[in-house]
């Protein structure tokens, strides 16, 4: 039976016209090569984060106020809740990409941070010819790890693996219906699973770090600030502590106003938005690799109220945190 991505299990559909994100839990990656005309546009953005690795044509990347241009060889990373869409560049015949949505690993900051655009997006481009087979190899190696149970050893990736033919198939264990569907196996992978998520969090790792160590960031585009830099470094260390933004902008000798103006325009998001987004991925650790009741992962991770962190994390992965726990 073909699926949609609103038909993979806690896709968060958008009821506003724009096109459905992949849930917020797994990791989801596929490889397309679509002709022009091709768009997706989300005006609410997606729970997770977006990698989109070009091997061939062109694509036209917005988010928020920021566009940027992918073609063979670049790495463009999206980060979440911000508006965002992505087509075939216009003049281009079409746009060949391997992509990925997961939860980013609050490392992977630090290796993107110098090509950052704005508006959390990060452009690496023109990445090294000799290293473009081992970022290949990393998705096709992803894409075989997702069928991966847990038991036995890993799947060994094959050619097919994601594997696009000039008519718009996938062979041999996928297939695109000519509404665009996708028939699961091929095209589209879903890595659920503790041990397949952590292995395609692993080569989304090694792809950041190849691309981003080898890329030739902007000289002429300076960093973040480093008052902004040092605020961000501040909740990464310690996400459950009673930060606010008066407490932030203290702590750097800026105004409220003005810190929240720099921490947003060079960032991408509010530093309260930053805020949430690391006191829930800290709650998410706590879930996976402890038995602290429900209750007290909410409080140390520094919501003050457990109905409210009940909320939140099921806004953003998608189910409560007792079934997040019971799953991983």
């Amino acid at each position: 039976m073909p699926v949609r991505a609103d038909g993979l299990p806690g896709t968060a559909a958008r009821g506003d016209g724009g096109d459905p994100a992949p849930p917020p839990g797994p990791v989801v990656l596929g490889h397309f090569d679509q002709p022009s005309g091709y768009a997706v546009n989300r005006p609410q953005g997606s729970p997770s984060w977006l990698l989109a690795w070009t091997t061939g044509g062109r694509g036209l990347l917005r988010q928020g106020g920021t566009r940027t241009s992918a073609g063979p060889g670049d790495l463009v990373v999206l980060a979440p809740g911000v508006p965002h869409g992505y087509t075939v560049e216009p003049g281009a015949r079409h746009w060949r990409f391997w992509w990925a949505h997961c939860q980013a690993r609050p490392a992977w900051t630090a290796w993107l941070r110098p090509y950052g655009t704005g508006d959390g997006v990060y452009m690496v481009p023109s990445v090294p010819a000799a290293l473009h087979g081992r970022v290949e190899t990393a998705f096709r190696r992803m894409h075989a790890d997702a069928r991966w149970t847990g038991t036995g050893a890993p799947p060994a990736p094959d050619a097919s693996d994601g594997q696009v033919t000039p008519d718009g198939q996938v062979a041999p264990d996928g297939q695109v219906a000519p509404d665009g569907q996708v028939v699961p196996g091929g095209q589209v992978a879903v890595a659920h699973g503790g041990a397949a998520r952590e292995l395609a969090l692993c080569a989304l790792e090694e792809i950041v770090v190849l691309a981003t160590a080898a890329g030739r960031p902007p000289e002429s585009r300076p960093g973040p600030d480093a008052r902004v830099r040092r605020a961000e470094e501040r909740i990464a260390a310690d996400p459950g502590a009673p930060h606010t933004v008066r407490s932030l902008a203290e702590d750097v000798a800026l105004s409220p106003s003005r810190f929240a103006h720099l921490f947003s325009r060079q960032l991408g998001q509010s530093p309260m938005r930053a805020l949430r987004e690391a006191r829930l991925r800290h709650a998410a650790r706590l879930l996976e690799n402890t038995d602290l009741p429900v209750a007290r992962v909410a409080a140390v991770s520094g919501f003050a109220s457990p109905f409210h962190f009940n909320r939140v994390f099921r806004e953003r992965y998608g189910i409560p945190p007792g079934a997040y726990r019971a799953r991983r």
